[in-house]
């Protein structure tokens, strides 16, 4: 007859089915599995948090722990992937990882079983050490076993067959006709010889999955054509004084603010002040109704590894250049290392692709649906120039903007644009607001 125990905290269970392990406390790590009776207070079995408000699940892309190894509280232990970026999951809880629900290129959804823990501190080093040093320990007695195993009978070598007497020696016969076989043609590279049809060389292929941020890359971008009447008008840019404003200050605002100088804080506040003459390029369409936002969240395109993606900068309408440039090198930053959030993409009124940092000297940039426009900026080069009546060497950018022509004029557009290049020709006219 098994025999009724109790536990802490009122748990009763029959324990006479097997072997019972106690943890201390009261706590029960395992019953035998003929009880059917298998559980751990000690146990906890963690779900995948939110992502975001809109989305239900993600791809996990990456385990950083294996199952057996120690986990410690808001430890990176997973890295889902989204639609629009990768989110590290931490650990709520200290302990040993004991069971993954999911591998690795699955799908997984918010509140989901993601894995289970064994709630505990981390083992003492102590114990690891002395864990890693038993095998060694054990190798010499195996070896000591098979020297053992060694002195066994040796099977008996084969004795050497008698040979055969010799046959007799009987009249050679005629060989018999062979058939010809075609020798394989080989390519030496000679003219007179035949091409044979193909060079040397491997011609492999490779198939992947592709990754759920670049298929959500690739839908807004056909949303956007199927959806936007865009139309893109281009522009020049001598960035001559630009230049020299940076050349002449950049060693003292790295020294009194830490950060480098560069375009990109001159072309957002430039575009700032051309979004205020030209409501429009920062409106968008909802249903049959036109958004006018008083606001400038601008989004900026940065290149990532898995991606492009454009983090906002929000109401750049209030900011210096100085700040802009800020806020640009840290939202940079956290992008390269896979830290973004889903909150840093969100929104945006304008957009603005610096395709020059690649070396891009011309191109037409698509729409960040809902928007209504995108600038984009492309590689300085010199070129000549007639200034004045002379034909001189000027550093130039070609600017391009594409448009929603449902809501967006040319006359709107072009107005803009040229906006944007007085002021970049002319910084004072930022200073001055004019």
């Amino acid at each position: 007859m098994p025999r009724k125990t109790s536990f802490r905290g009122g748990v009763d269970r029959f324990a006479g089915f097997g072997q019972v392990r106690f943890m201390g406390k009261g706590r029960i790590r395992k019953i035998d599995q003929r009880a059917g009776l298998s559980f751990s207070s000690a146990d906890k079995v963690v779900k995948t948090p939110p992502l975001a408000e809109s989305l239900q699940e993600g791809t996990l892309s990456e385990w950083h722990k294996k199952v057996g190894e120690f986990v410690a509280r808001d430890e990176p232990i997973a890295t889902i992937e989204t639609d629009k970026v990768a989110v590290t999951i931490n650990s709520p809880e200290s302990g040993t990882i004991l069971e993954q629900y999911a591998n690795d290129g699955d799908t997984v959804t918010v509140g989901g079983n993601l894995y289970k823990l064994e709630l505990g501190d981390a083992p003492p080093a102590g114990s690891q050490s002395v864990a890693k040093e038993a095998p060694k320990e054990e190798a010499p007695k195996q070896e000591a076993r098979k020297e053992e195993v060694k002195p066994a009978v040796e099977a008996p070598k084969p004795e050497p067959s008698k040979q055969a007497p010799p046959a007799p020696k009987s009249a050679p016969q005629p060989p018999a006709p062979s058939k010809a076989t075609p020798s394989p043609v080989q390519f030496t590279g000679s003219e007179d010889e035949e091409y044979p049809g193909h060079l040397p060389g491997a011609r492999t292929e490779r198939r992947v999955k592709m990754p759920r941020m670049r298929l959500k890359i690739a839908e807004n971008l056909k949303k956007s054509q199927n959806t936007a009447a865009s139309l893109t008008t281009f522009n020049e840019i001598d960035m001559s004084n630009v230049i020299e404003m940076r050349k002449k200050y950049k060693d003292l605002i790295i020294e009194k603010h830490g950060v480098k100088l560069g375009f990109m804080g001159a072309f957002i506040k430039a575009s700032c002040a051309a979004l205020r003459e030209v409501p429009a390029v920062n409106a968008r369409i909802e249903g049959d109704e036109i958004i006018y936002s008083d606001y400038m969240d601008v989004s900026v395109a940065v290149a990532t590894p898995k991606g492009l993606v454009t983090p906002v900068i929000r109401n750049c309408e209030s900011m210096s250049i100085l700040q802009l440039e800020k806020a640009m090198a840290a939202l940079g930053k956290k992008a390269r290392e896979n830290a973004i959030t889903i909150e840093d993409l969100t929104g945006g009124t304008f957009t603005i692709s610096n395709g020059g940092v690649f070396g891009s000297l011309f191109g037409t940039p698509i729409i960040n649906h809902p928007q209504a426009a995108i600038l984009g900026m492309h590689a300085t080069k010199e070129r000549a120039v007639v200034v004045n009546g002379q034909v001189v060497s000027r550093p130039m950018m070609y600017v391009a903007l594409t448009y929603d022509h449902r809501i967006i004029d040319g006359r709107e557009a072009v107005t803009f644009l040229v906006k944007v290049k007085e002021a970049i020709e002319d910084p004072r006219r930022l200073l001055l607001e004019i």
